[in-house]
């Protein structure tokens, strides 16, 4: 720098930043932060957002790049409590530590969601959101109900469109609060109060569009029960077409908006007048067709009918075939049970007892025969099994062995002696060979390591 000589050991800053940069990305990396927004900077409309995040013990600088945002819908603003997602950088030109974030959530919202899922898992697993639990809802309503508040602009959309459909309609409204502390029972109070009236035929719960804040009251647990257990249909009708809530999920059929739901509450009045008109029209037309085949069919039977005296004597001529018929079965099925029978009588004199005792007879001989030899065959091979199992016998016996040129050597005591180191000199000694046996004395014990095969000295 600026020509001076350096010392070999020394660092540049740009050096120590970059060793400062790779720590932070090898030992800190991606991380998740929340905190209050501060000092929030916005560079033109759709630039990149620069802001401090901060808690009551510290602060940390963030940059949100424009690529990054192009799909969040969320606009902050200072003192709010976010959540962001990024990696730490070193920002060498100034020496800042900072977060370069790429997603970016309200902290509030963020919690609201996890409560949401939570709940629709657990009354999902209740089955409240079952298909088979939902309930029909009547094609031509004459009463509705209306859960909903009355300074609410949805209400008066509601009305509205009631009114063209059908004018004739009865509204039933049970208010409530639709926002905040409270609410959630309030609507929960209205829809029970409107199945007690007994007279309404389908309920529409309704609210216009807001923040996932403004619509929780319809996320309450105690909202989505209490539509569970209406035995009136109920037609959620909440926010938006892109919201939805637990209330959605519960109820019998969910419209878009609160407008939707009163179109799919009820139909147009002059669509039913025409329909009806052409049901009319095919009614008069299918009777007008039917008379007209029953009057032909009534002409046909009658000229096809007969005069009792014809009829009396159809029924003699068919009662004579049937007994005609019936006197040629009966002898057929005589016919049959003799030969029968005489076929069972032949097969019984062919089984007599005497034929069975003969083959007995003829079968205990023949296995007395067999068993003769069958005995005279086990007691060769058992003879042969033994005299060989005696010539192996023979074959290992003492006797044998001392003829092979071994010898047994038995002590004072009796004892048949297996080691040398059981006498001692001077002891004696009986040795048994095959012919005969020899009174020792010892005069001298060795041991195996210093013999050979024949107990001599090596």
């Amino acid at each position: 720098m600026n020509g001076r000589p350096q010392p070999p050991s020394a660092l540049s800053v740009s050096e120590l930043s970059a060793r400062v940069r790779n720590a932070l990305y090898e030992r800190v990396g991606r991380v998740v932060v929340f905190g209050e927004l501060s000092n929030f900077k916005a560079y033109g409309q759709g630039g990149n957002w620069y802001f401090t995040l901060k808690d009551a013990g510290a602060q940390v600088k963030a940059v949100m790049f424009s690529r990054d945002r192009r799909f969040l819908k969320y606009r902050p603003k200072d003192g709010d409590e976010i959540l962001v997602r990024g990696r730490v950088d070193l920002y060498a030109p100034r020496g800042d530590v900072q977060v370069i974030v790429d997603r970016m959530e309200p902290l509030g919202a963020g919690r609201l969601q996890e409560q949401f899922e939570r709940l629709k898992a657990m009354l999902n697993a209740e089955g409240l959101f079952s298909a088979q639990r939902k309930k029909p809802v009547p094609r031509v309503p004459r009463r509705v109900g209306i859960v909903t508040s009355p300074q609410a602009a949805a209400l008066q959309d509601i009305l509205r469109t009631l009114r063209l459909r059908d004018p004739t309609l009865a509204v039933t409204l049970s208010p409530s609060r639709v926002q905040g502390e409270g609410a959630a029972r309030e609507i929960a109070a209205a829809l029970d109060l409107l199945n007690r009236l007994g007279d309404v035929e389908v309920i529409l719960l309704a609210r216009g569009g807001g923040s996932l804040e403004d619509l929780w009251s319809f996320n309450e647990e105690v909202v989505a029960r209490a539509i569970a257990r209406s035995r009136i249909p109920v037609i959620c009708g909440v926010g938006h077409e892109t919201d939805v809530t637990i209330a959605d999920f519960v109820a019998d059929l969910r419209a878009p908006t609160p407008t939707g739901a009163a179109e799919r509450a009820v139909p147009q009045r002059r669509d039913l007048e025409a329909a009806l008109g052409d049901l009319r029209g095919r009614l008069l037309g299918a009777t007008g067709r039917t008379l007209q085949r029953r009057s032909q069919r009534v002409e046909e039977l009658r000229k096809r009918l007969l005069s009792p005296q014809r009829r009396l004597e159809l029924s003699a001529q068919r009662l004579d075939e049937a007994r005609s018929r019936l006197g040629r079965a009966t002898l057929t099925g005589l016919e049959r049970r003799r030969e029968r029978l005489e076929n069972a009588r032949r097969r019984l004199e062919a089984r007599t007892p005497d034929r069975d005792v003969q083959r007995a007879r003829e079968r205990v001989a023949q296995l007395k025969e067999r068993l003769g030899r069958a005995v005279v065959i086990d007691l060769g091979s058992r003879r042969v099994a033994l005299d060989a199992r005696r010539r192996q016998l023979g074959l290992v016996g003492p006797l044998q062995s001392l003829e092979r040129g071994y010898a047994l050597a038995v002590g004072d005591s009796g004892t048949l002696l297996r080691r040398a180191s059981q006498v001692r000199e001077g002891d004696a000694v009986t040795i048994r060979l095959h012919e005969g046996a020899l009174d020792c004395t010892v005069v001298d014990v060795r041991d195996d390591d210093a013999l050979d095969l024949l107990g001599r000295r090596r």
